[in-house]
């Protein structure tokens, strides 16, 4: 049987990748004098209650919410499916929930929506905070997607991590440390081509940004975004500020054209526009020698890796496990939120996003790195040690003394 089969047959097998299993046990449970009933649940459970109830911040102490993430999805982009809709996404977002609990042990919670407006998944999200620890966000649409994350990561009292934007821009940075190590250049010094203006693209810019790329360009899909095209500056493109701010903040030689025209020079090329097979080895063949290419769509890359390397480049990378440097964001997540549970931090931010790509790069020492070696394996032991080493140091920065003795050890 071919992959569609085996993938189908198991989950008509398994009826869901998820359960809900007791953490106190059961075995005298209704025992009348020996029985735990009356301590999990009424009469004994109201004094806990009491006790939330005059400080919140015993829930974490109290309850599971120390250890809970929701999953938001409106079914809206799901994988490279697009708008398939909220039960089409629950497969996906369950085994998002696997891999939380297999590789961080988190309980995270597939809340997959039957609303696609934006103001109703806003006070959704902030409705049911109480029960969760971190929030996130997964698989909705651009620019909406972007709007949502920022209200939010303003108005919780609890973090928000968006894996299109967030995951995917630590483990394209963390994979880009090490290639350019082993290329010989600088991140200042480079010229980036970055195809896609989504969730991803703008984070991967947002991120790149912040690590010191100072030339870069992101294209759509009518070209090169530059600060004077027409669709940029009309009032009809108002509502995509961020496609705005990338217009703002890159591409300063106003370089136009399609992709074909901006990769003539580039050092390295990032592909995250869902597109398959838009990269040919002609437009690979006019980058700069030792050339980089990242191409992440899924589950069709930008140009084959073979393709990429047969036509100059040094390093290729993709999203997909069957060809060497997949560039996965399942690096990322777990032990990011792992991190930021057990830190109970607020906020995640673009200098904590740096950080922890350069931490996660550094997993791979110089003696095992090479072309097809670039990038930690999604279960490598050591990442979730370091992540959360290298969030503490970050979120202790922005803490006062006082607060720095309460930090959970």
């Amino acid at each position: 049987m071919g992959l569609k089969e085996d993938a189908i047959n198991l989950h008509r097998m398994l009826r869901g990748k998820i359960e809900i299993r007791n953490r106190v046990a059961v075995d005298n449970i209704f025992e009348e004098e020996k029985g735990t009933l009356g301590l999990i649940y009424t009469p004994g459970v109201a004094y806990v209650s009491k006790e939330i109830g005059g400080n919140k911040e015993l829930a974490y102490e109290y309850t599971s919410k120390w250890n809970n993430v929701a999953i938001i999805c409106d079914g809206t982009r799901v994988l490279g499916l697009g708008n398939v809709g909220p039960e089409a996404a629950i497969p996906v977002m369950e085994g998002k929930s696997v891999l939380f609990k297999s590789l961080a042990d988190i309980n995270a919670i597939p809340l997959c929506i039957a609303t696609q407006d934006k103001q109703e998944i806003i006070r959704l999200v902030k409705a049911i905070q109480p029960g969760f620890g971190a929030v996130n966000i997964e698989d909705i649409e651009s620019p909406k997607v972007l709007e949502i994350v920022e209200v939010l990561k303003n108005e919780l009292d609890i973090p928000v991590f968006h894996d299109d934007q967030h995951g995917t821009a630590v483990i394209t940075l963390a994979a880009l440390v090490n290639a350019l190590d082993l290329v010989g250049k600088k991140l200042d010094k480079i010229k980036v081509v970055i195809a896609g203006a989504g969730s991803a693209g703008y984070g991967i810019y947002r991120i790149l940004e912040q690590a010191g790329c100072r030339d870069i360009i992101v294209a759509d899909s009518k070209g090169a975004i530059y600060k004077e095209r027409a669709d940029i500056v009309s009032s009809s493109s108002s509502k995509n500020r961020y496609r705005q701010e990338i217009a703002e903040r890159t591409n300063a030689g106003k370089i136009r054209g399609g992709i074909g025209d901006v990769i003539n020079g580039a050092d390295l090329f990032i592909g995250v526009s869902g597109r398959g097979n838009i990269i040919s080895k002609e437009m690979v063949g006019t980058m700069n020698k030792d050339a980089i290419v990242f191409a992440l769509s899924n589950p069709d890359p930008e140009i084959l890796p073979p393709d990429a390397l047969d036509a100059g480049a040094r390093i290729a990378a993709t999203g997909r496990s069957d060809f060497a440097n997949q560039i996965n964001n399942a690096v990322v997540f777990p032990s990011v939120l792992r991190a930021l549970l057990d830190l109970r931090a607020r906020y995640l931010d673009e200098d904590m996003l740096v950080a922890v790509a350069f931490a996660i790069a550094s997993l791979v020492d110089r003696k095992h790195l090479t072309e097809s070696f670039i990038i930690p394996r999604v279960n490598d032991p050591r990442i979730l040690p370091v992540v959360t080493q290298t969030l503490r140091d970050a979120v202790m920065k922005h803490m006062d003394a006082k607060e720095r003795q309460v930090l959970p050890q």
